[in-house]
């Protein structure tokens, strides 16, 4: 799992690899004491997908990682494959929310225009 923005260059260099099965990012304050608690059992389910990239961005200290989309609500998470955009949008902080939009990922539809865009891409430029 990737913290950022510590790991944004090791972030990077997962993104240029061949393209993992989905990119789950939560994205999250500080300040927020459900993301404080939500956070473990975030780390804890990347743990079962390790095909996939899981990565904590605190909006506050990355605001270019959201492109133009707007965060309103905490946890607020985006899944991305190599179709495009899963999902994007808040959710309560129950991991078994997660858990089973991962395990149906692949029988969901592409949103488009929805969420922040190619999360890869907003990676790839930032500093």
């Amino acid at each position: 799992m990737h913290f950022l923005p510590d790991d944004l260059p090791a972030l990077q260099q997962r993104l240029q690899e061949p393209h993992p099965d989905l990119l789950v990012v939560c994205y999250c304050a500080a300040w927020c004491k459900t993301c404080t608690a939500y956070q473990p059992l975030f780390e804890s389910l990347s743990k079962q997908y390790p095909q996939s990239v899981f990565v904590w961005v605190d909006v506050e200290e990355n605001e270019e990682l959201l492109g133009d989309a707007d965060v309103d609500d905490f946890p607020t998470l985006l899944v991305q494959s190599s179709r495009g955009t899963l999902f994007f949008g808040s959710v309560l902080p129950h991991i078994e929310h997660l858990q089973r939009l991962l395990d149906h990922a692949a029988e969901m539809p592409v949103l488009t225009d929805t969420g922040p865009g190619s999360f890869t891409e907003l990676v790839a430029s930032a500093t």
